[in-house]
């Protein structure tokens, strides 16, 4: 139930492989350190990352009276998360369902999930356009929602994909907050230097061709990904990665404020 969520934004990628999910898990966590209620909601059913990313893979969710009750990672229950994961019996375990019955589950996931007061949902959907996002599309028409940043990496397969992704969010009237590049460029973490493995600007190109405001470009952080669970705004505070990441909350909560 996500009648007391203030801010509901998608995480949307034209692809997969472009780092969707361990966006929305920093971005969520970044959220959740500036004192705000947040939830994060992992609709990617077939390959559900979050609760290893937030080491959370032993957790398991429960049936209340007025739905099932979230994961919550902390004992003043200001992040909460739900996902698939919590419900397969590993992490090597395969869901291998037709579309009616993802349809099914994602419904639950927005309609029966206890999640209280938030001041944010974010929303971890699969990549491309497939029956998961019409579903969370639908459901979301009579819902205040925020709109979706969509995530791209600098490979201009990738830029193209994101084409498609804005114009599945234009016909289904969800608006786009912004665009983030992820994967812009290897972050040294011994001199700091960024250097570009892949193609550059793709993403600010983009931006500017579709008037879509450019939020950051992340660069890859070795760090980032041994994290599971912490926040890279504290705990690399001083990397490029936590500095641009405080740049997206700040631009896509200062909007919220607005």
């Amino acid at each position: 139930m996500i009648d007391n969520v203030k801010h509901i934004i998608l995480v949307v990628s034209g692809k997969g492989g472009v780092g969707k999910s361990t966006f929305s898990t920093q971005f969520a966590l970044a959220l959740k350190e500036r004192n705000l209620k947040v939830g994060l909601l992992d609709i990617d059913l077939c390959g559900p990352s979050i609760p290893y990313l937030l080491n959370l893979e032993d957790k398991s969710v429960h049936q209340h009276a007025e739905g099932w009750l979230p994961v919550y990672t902390d004992t003043q229950q200001n992040f909460a998360v739900m996902s698939i994961g919590f419900l397969l019996n590993n992490r090597n375990s395969a869901v291998v369902w037709r579309g009616p019955k993802k349809t099914a589950m994602v419904k639950q996931f927005l309609n029966d999930v206890h999640w209280g007061d938030l001041d944010y949902l974010i929303i971890d959907t699969p990549p491309g356009t497939s029956d998961e996002h019409i579903t969370v599309m639908e459901n979301l028409k009579s819902i205040n929602c925020d709109g979706a940043i969509v995530i791209s990496s600098p490979q201009e397969v990738a830029i193209e994909d994101v084409r498609k992704e804005i114009t599945f969010c234009n016909k289904t009237g969800i608006p786009i907050i912004g665009l983030v590049e992820n994967l812009s460029g290897y972050a040294c973490p011994h001199c700091s230097e960024c250097t570009n493995i892949f193609s550059t600007g793709g993403a600010a190109s983009l931006a500017e061709h579709t008037k879509i405001p450019l939020l950051g470009t992340l660069p890859i952080d070795p760090k980032v990904g041994t994290l599971l669970g912490k926040s890279a705004v504290t705990e690399c505070a001083e990397s490029q990665f936590a500095k641009v990441m405080n740049e997206i909350v700040d631009k896509v909560t200062k909007k919220d404020r607005n």
